[in-house]
This record gives C-alpha cells, structure tokens and sequence, in this order.
C-alpha cells in the first residue's frame, strides 16, 4: 500500500509530521489548507480509521499504526487553545 506523512502546524505553532498508511488522507486534508481545530480532528479520524482499515481488508489486521496517529493527533488537539485552526503545510510520499 502506498503510505504517506502530512504535516501540519497546530494553533500553538508546533508543527508534527503524521503516518498515514494510506493516501486517503489527501481526500480529506487540503496542503496549504487551514481547518478548525474540531473540523481538523474530526477529517484525520476519519481519513485514518479508513487507512486503518484498507490495510485490515488488504492484510487481515487493522494497522496500529494509523490508530497511533490519530492518538497522537487527539492528544495534542487537547491541549490547544479553543478556536485555533491547523494549517495542513504539505504532503510527503
């Protein structure tokens, strides 16, 4: 499966790269693109359940990996400060 990282720049201004195994992300995720911290959260988690489970179609076991992502993306959404917007910086192949 093609895999991919895209990185972003949190309202805080840390900027994370994250795995994706998938390049669904990019149907949900716009380079150059800002989003609501909520809307944000909500298009990762969606794109990487759906990456997670390609690789259970194609493999037979979801991949871990992905759900670590958006782990990871949740835990740092939390800490936030409400009404920020994550700006999708770029796509890595």
């Amino acid at each position: 499966m093609p895999e991919m990282h895209f990185h972003v720049r949190w309202p805080d201004g840390r900027r994370e790269a994250y795995y994706s195994p998938s390049l669904v992300v990019k149907d949900f995720l716009t380079p150059d693109e800002s989003y609501a911290l909520d809307e944000f959260v909500a298009k990762a988690r969606t794109a990487l359940t759906i990456a997670s489970e390609r690789v259970r179609e194609k493999y037979g076991f979801a991949c871990s990996s992905a759900l670590d992502q958006l782990a990871r993306i949740e835990a740092v959404a939390g800490r936030q400060p409400p009404g920020g917007r994550v700006a999708v910086e770029r796509f890595e192949a």
